[in-house]
């Protein structure tokens, strides 16, 4: 085996234990985002096992309820205690179920959707007039893109050619009034980032592979670089109904063992 298909195999074994250790923490209380790492697994896994230098990068987490997933990703990387996990939701813990200032490891976490991106573009600033070689990645939601504050940012780092700066977006459709083309239209997506000056990437976001060589691609654009991660609010999952509400999922004990039981029959499936 290749050292190109080994880093794939490791990548895509970090997703499926990101998206154990989300599940994990959301069945605690019986309820919670784990649509959103279920949608955003294969991100969180190429970006925290390959792609971003720790300690030196930093990392923007604009949609503050995708921070289970951000969690699982820190942990899987030895970057947080596992043993926070435990106590994931409730009041006073240091795993909160929505992102604040208190949440740890991240240089910015927001709490009203659309704002990251000006958060990311000044640290992106600062890095370059520091002249430290700092990179800026920044996570963001495709519901946030109905948000004015995003494009007037993305004009921004287009206009001051942000090299450093790569945004990933998870497409998953959803957001909490329903799915996003019901509520405004934001496609074509690519296309309108490529219009504001960006170096935009479309990808399969549950494809590690795919998700790899767009990372790389990014990282070598002339540019503010965005990578749409086309996904799904269930991950894929034909063991949750499609009529279950994906942004904010309810569990029961059965359907925990039934999410999990698929998730780790698709891993095997993969190792094959």
């Amino acid at each position: 085996m290749s050292t190109h298909e080994e880093t794939l195999r490791r990548l895509a074994l970090l997703a499926t234990r990101i998206k154990l250790d989300a599940l994990a923490m959301v069945s605690i209380q019986g309820f919670g985002y784990l649509g959103q790492a279920l949608s955003a697994g294969e991100l969180m896994a190429v970006l925290f096992g390959e792609v971003i230098r720790h300690g030196q990068d930093r990392f923007v987490l604009s949609p503050g309820h995708y921070v289970v997933v951000y969690y699982a990703a820190a942990v899987e990387s030895g970057l947080l205690d596992r043993g926070a996990m435990a106590d994931y939701g409730a009041d006073g813990a240091l795993f909160e179920a929505i992102s604040t200032e208190r949440t740890p490891g991240v240089d910015l976490a927001c709490g009203s959707l659309g704002q990251g991106l000006s958060g990311a573009i000044g640290l992106a600033l600062a890095s370059r007039l520091s002249g430290d070689g700092r990179r800026t990645f920044a996570l963001l939601s495709d519901g946030e893109m109905e948000e004015g504050q995003v494009w007037e940012a993305a004009m921004f780092a287009a206009h001051q050619r942000l090299g450093d700066l790569t945004v990933v977006i998870d497409a998953n459709g959803s957001q909490v009034d329903g799915p996003i083309d019901s509520v405004t239209t934001i496609e074509p997506l690519a296309a309108k980032w490529r219009a504001f000056g960006w170096h935009a990437i479309e990808v399969d976001g549950h494809d590690v592979a795919a998700l790899a060589a767009g990372f790389s691609e990014a990282l070598a654009a002339d540019g503010p670089a965005v990578i749409v991660a086309r996904t799904d609010i269930l991950g894929r999952l034909a063991s949750i109904p499609r009529t279950a509400d994906g942004h904010f999922l309810k569990l029961d004990a059965d359907l925990v063992t039934s999410i999990r039981a698929e998730i780790l029959g698709s891993a095997a499936g993969a190792r094959a």
